[in-house]
């Protein structure tokens, strides 16, 4: 595999510590938990990014691979079929429109752990690589992070989407995701990933029960301490259906709302979400409140 164009990182980077940084979800899969199939073509995946962008989202966050606990995992060919062509139709399309507030249109993520799809989409104009894995499932993927230069979310993760719910097993979870945090950033590092590239992510809902997640909701300013950029993921996610005994995802709003509430309190940099226009207004208040 060649490796990608070099990048020049800052521009793909976000300011942190000013405010809360909202990404929206673009699943271009059949089969994600809340709403697989609703993308059901570039021109409509470019009508959801105008309006999330208009919303005030920073970053966007494609994927074409749902990571739902369960999922059936599909190769890198699949994937890059999903992606490419929404992901080119939306960088053309943004790239010609203004968003007030904003320096530029918003960054554009690829949710995979595949190293030739993280390739693919680099090359195609994507601004950062979101890991759900945290540099586990393919070798090749942190030494092309690390020759590109871009941005690199690093999720905290154990097994796959099939095994994940059965690895749930914490004595402490938040000690145990700290730990194992900087156990990837040491293989990352080890690869060539640059500090600065790192974005931390403990996984809320990826092999952690219901009460793990809420625990580690409150060690999260734990991880922060650590001095990376935090990411937190809550979005319509099964505890928090189970807290509010709500087995719509889609209704799940305000007990989101309430999460990322939570999460801006002890210092997170990004909130990744759905609903983008509710969320950035609780972040902006939760800003005022918190930050």
């Amino acid at each position: 595999m060649a490796p990608a164009t070099k990048v020049s990182s800052p521009q793909r980077r976000l300011p942190w510590g000013e405010r809360t940084h909202v990404m929206g979800v673009l699943n271009l899969t059949p089969d994600s938990f809340s709403d697989g199939g609703r993308l059901t073509g570039p021109a409509v995946a470019v009508a959801v990014a105008r309006s999330m962008a208009r919303q005030g989202a920073a970053v966007l966050d494609l994927g074409g691979q749902s990571t739902r606990p369960g999922a059936s995992e599909v190769e890198a060919n699949e994937e890059i079929r999903r992606v490419l062509p929404s992901l080119r139709a939306i960088r053309s399309a943004l790239a010609a429109e203004e968003f007030p507030g904003f320096p530029h249109p918003p960054l554009l993520s690829i949710d995979t752990y595949q190293a030739a799809v993280a390739e693919a989409a680099l090359e195609a104009g994507a601004d950062w690589i979101n890991d759900v894995s945290g540099g586990r499932r393919d070798p090749a993927l942190l030494p092309l992070v690390a020759a590109v230069g871009c941005p690199y979310v690093l999720m905290h993760n154990r097994g796959t989407s099939v095994t994940m719910d059965s690895l749930a097993d914490y004595g402490d979870v938040v000690a145990e995701v700290r730990a194992e945090l900087l156990q990837a950033t040491e293989r990352a590092v080890a690869a060539g990933v640059a500090l600065e590239q790192l974005i931390w992510d403990p996984g809320l809902g990826f092999a952690k029960t219901t009460a793990q997640n809420l625990a580690l909701l409150d060690g999260l300013a734990e991880l922060r301490a650590e001095g990376f950029p935090l990411l937190v993921g809550p979005s319509r996610k099964r505890f928090i259906g189970t807290v509010l005994a709500e087995p719509r995802p889609r209704a799940r709003l305000w007990g989101t709302a309430a999460v990322v509430c939570k999460a801006v309190a002890a210092g997170a940099d990004l909130v990744r979400v759905h609903d983008v226009g509710p969320i950035v207004q609780t972040c902006r208040m939760a800003d005022a409140l918190w930050r």
